[in-house]
């Protein structure tokens, strides 16, 4: 792999972890966010978008969104556990890709293909590239005992 390629990697890898830890932040540190108006305007999959909306749900809901991100940020800047996280963060980036899908328009600018689907496609090929070996903790890390075993 030549050093441009790691280089690419590495940026790719580094600024979308800016973006998702600074999501994930202003998220946390707002104490009126909640999850709750994006989830009841779903118009896909409405009846699961509402349930996860609901009183009994929207707690934990909010805790998994913000926590997810700031995590999910932490780990690309890091280079560490990057496969688990990124893959983790697809099913995020559908879960908030499925609820401004009116097929075949996505929110108010986007036909079929939005920033949700461009950060899941991201986040597949930062997995598929093991790119926390890539100037990441990655390898350092995984020399830890019980680390080492599930990386």
């Amino acid at each position: 792999m030549s050093n441009f390629t790691k280089f690419s990697i590495f940026f790719l890898r580094v600024s979308l972890g800016w973006l998702m830890l600074y999501a994930g932040v202003t998220k946390i540190l707002n104490p009126s966010w909640t999850a709750e108006s994006y989830m009841k305007g779903a118009k896909t999959l409405p009846e699961l978008f509402n349930w996860f909306s609901q009183a009994q749900n929207i707690g934990w809901v909010n805790l998994v969104n913000e926590w997810g991100l700031a995590l999910l940020g932490v780990s690309l800047i890091l280079g560490i556990g990057v496969r688990l996280s990124a893959s983790l963060g697809v099913i995020l980036m559908f879960l908030y890709y499925l609820p401004i899908l009116e097929f075949p328009i996505v929110g108010e600018h986007s036909y079929i293909v939005d920033e949700h689907i461009i950060y899941a496609a991201a986040l597949l090929f930062l997995a598929s590239v093991q790119a926390g070996k890539i100037l990441g903790l990655q390898n350092w890390f995984s020399r830890i005992p019980v680390i080492g075993v599930i990386s």
